[in-house]
């Protein structure tokens, strides 16, 4: 398993929100290529990257900077945040994106994401921002019609590489994870499974390795990280050895 640091991209800069919400930005570094060169130094073998202007609707922002991080680092990248069509996933991939993360396409329209799936297998995962156990889409300011358990039984028959789970009520927040609610959706998924939102101490890590689920890819590192709780390389042991 995985120890996947997060870098969330805003106006150019490496930033961090509370449960998702704009408003509660708060800058930790303003240079987001030289944080990507960092992880890379810390040894990781992939960054989690989020356009967050891209997932509020404004897409250009942050593209070259992005595309800056991937020229500059060797490392695998997933991104995601506002790829919502079949040109936005062709051009990440053209210019050497690795993985790409769907959230709002996935969610509202399935055959194309599942006809995406076909065109790039094993380099698309299906993003469930979970709220309550619902799906939020748009940046997690629309709530859609669709329970999580109900998304992951569809997309486990198609050629997706896997799920990035978010819980949202946690993420940013510090508050741990839900180690329960964790394992009941991995008991329901049948492909790689990372797992995002509440990650606060050491205690998190050893909870998730426990599991001992083959499924279970990564967990990502975010403000547990940046305020200085999560040590990479320290975390990233503690997996190795429980793995």
């Amino acid at each position: 398993m995985k120890l996947i640091p997060a870098i969330d991209i805003k106006n150019n800069k490496c930033v961090r929100l509370s449960k998702g919400k704009e408003e509660t930005a708060f800058v930790f570094n303003s240079n987001p290529i030289e944080q990507a060169k960092f992880f890379e130094k810390q040894g990781c073998d992939r960054i989690h990257i989020i356009d967050l202007d891209a997932a509020f609707g404004r897409k250009e922002i942050n593209k070259k900077t992005i595309l800056k991080i991937r020229n500059e680092i060797s490392i695998n990248i997933e991104l995601g945040g506002g790829i919502r069509s079949q040109e936005d996933v062709s051009f990440w991939i053209q210019n050497g994106i690795n993985f790409l993360i769907i959230g709002s396409m996935a969610i509202t329209n399935f055959e194309s994401m599942k006809n995406l799936s076909n065109n790039f297998p094993n380099k698309l995962y299906v993003s469930l921002d979970d709220l309550h156990g619902r799906i939020m889409i748009y940046g997690w300011v629309v709530e859609s019609n669709k329970k999580t358990q109900k998304i992951l039984f569809e997309f486990n028959k198609t050629n997706i590489r896997g799920f990035v789970f978010t819980d949202i009520s946690r993420d940013g927040m510090l508050t741990g994870i839900d180690i329960n609610k964790i394992s009941q959706y991995l008991s329901f998924s049948n492909k790689p499974f990372i797992v995002g939102g509440g990650l606060s101490n050491y205690k998190d890590l050893n909870n998730l390795a426990n599991l001992k689920d083959p499924n279970l890819e990564g967990i990502i590192a975010g403000k547990s990280f940046y305020l200085g709780k999560i040590d990479i390389k320290k975390g990233q042991k503690i997996l190795d050895q429980n793995a």
